[in-house]
């Protein structure tokens, strides 16, 4: 019986049970390597679970559907449909959702997460608790670490981070580990064609989502998305091989990433007011400003990053176009790109880089 549970996490469940389970697990995309352990996990599930991701990867529905799946394989089997769409709503008053309050987990906040696991479940016989954004626990690491590593009988910790930091390290220790990773292009491709976006517009999403499901969904509804594939893809036709141009094309590429940061300045800011607003109840200290500036910077990064990886990607597209008369094109262009992708690492100058790669690309005349 217990080997057939670890291959099958529905044995001896009932029929009702099982329906309710391929319910809740049918909403997640991508990783399936990991989604299939966790399925298998929740027919004997640990005390703790940290699932290490970037955002927009699936980690976040991941730990829904875990929870439903706890939550549900606890219920009378007449009830597991209502666990499922209560927890996947995260509404399920078993399943308790720790959103983060300011730049970081407070030791207030790290306190009542604390006292909220030596509670019963208010149903049932299990209670899950959903902590988001732990890469950001800072000081308030050591307050969780006795109730994370010894939670009562029927408390599961599930805990998301976008990574791992040395103040999360001594907890990580004792969680069970899972890491997802961006979504492939084929995965999020079959994704946006079922949302019924044209196969031309998802294809270009898909080039700027860096591998991230929830990022495509919001390039879906942006109709500047192939407007700047285009713009990467006729560059080559405004270079003359002078500074000069290479240098006001760059001008340009840098204009249009600018363009994709403006939604995230925007929600920026609101984070930013509405710290300031906590700040005046709660007197937070002025480190907590600092890694709030600090994570917003990570933010712009991962986000000029992406686009200007998809923007690239887009230049290529041309030359290997190109390059099926003229092989020597192409293959140029993409040492010169291998280049500077790897000087991005020593060149804290983007414009100074990007000019440089502009300059040294082959030039388009007649065939």
């Amino acid at each position: 019986m217990g080997e057939q549970a670890q291959t099958d996490p529905t044995a001896g469940v009932p029929p009702e049970i099982v329906v309710a389970l391929d319910e809740a697990w049918s909403h997640c995309i991508g990783n399936s390597s990991v989604v299939q352990q966790m399925r298998r996990a929740a027919a004997f599930p640990n005390h703790a679970y940290l699932l290490i991701s970037a955002s927009g990867v699936g980690s976040r529905q991941a730990a829904r559907s875990f929870a439903a799946d706890l939550l549900a394989r606890s219920a009378k089997p007449a009830l597991a449909d209502r666990q499922v769409r209560l927890a996947l709503a995260e509404q399920h008053p078993a399943l308790v959702v720790f959103e983060r309050v300011g730049a970081s987990i407070s030791a207030d906040q790290a306190r009542e997460i604390q006292r909220r696991a030596q509670l019963s479940p208010p149903e049932g016989s299990v209670q899950v608790l959903l902590l988001t954004d732990f890469h950001l626990v800072s000081s308030a690491a050591p307050i969780l670490l006795k109730s994370i590593e010894e939670p009562p009988p029927g408390t599961i910790f599930i805990i998301l981070a976008d990574h791992l930091t040395p103040e999360l390290t001594t907890i990580a220790s004792r969680c069970v580990q899972l890491e997802f990773h961006p979504l492939s292009d084929a995965e999020i491709l079959e994704e946006l064609h079922r949302c019924g976006l044209p196969s031309e517009r998802a294809r270009a999403v898909c080039r700027v989502s860096g591998g991230s499901l929830e990022r495509a969904r919001l390039l879906a509804t942006d109709d500047a998305v192939m407007a700047r594939q285009e713009f990467w893809r006729g560059l080559p036709d405004h270079l003359a091989g002078t500074g000069s141009s290479a240098y006001q094309q760059t001008l340009e590429a840098i204009a249009q990433i600018d363009t994709v940061l403006e939604p995230l300045a925007a929600s920026h800011s609101a984070e930013v007011a509405a710290f300031a607003q906590q700040v005046e109840l709660t007197g937070q200290k002025k480190t907590a400003q600092k890694e709030l500036d600090a994570r917003h910077a990570r933010e712009r990064r991962r986000v000029r990053s992406d686009e200007l990886s998809a923007g690239l990607a887009a230049l290529m597209d041309r030359y290997r176009a190109e390059g099926v008369d003229r092989p020597e094109l192409y293959l140029r262009a993409a040492s010169e790109v291998a280049q500077f992708e790897r000087s991005l690492a020593f060149n804290p100058s983007e414009e100074l880089a990007l000019a440089a790669l502009l300059l040294r690309l082959p030039l388009l005349g007649p065939k």
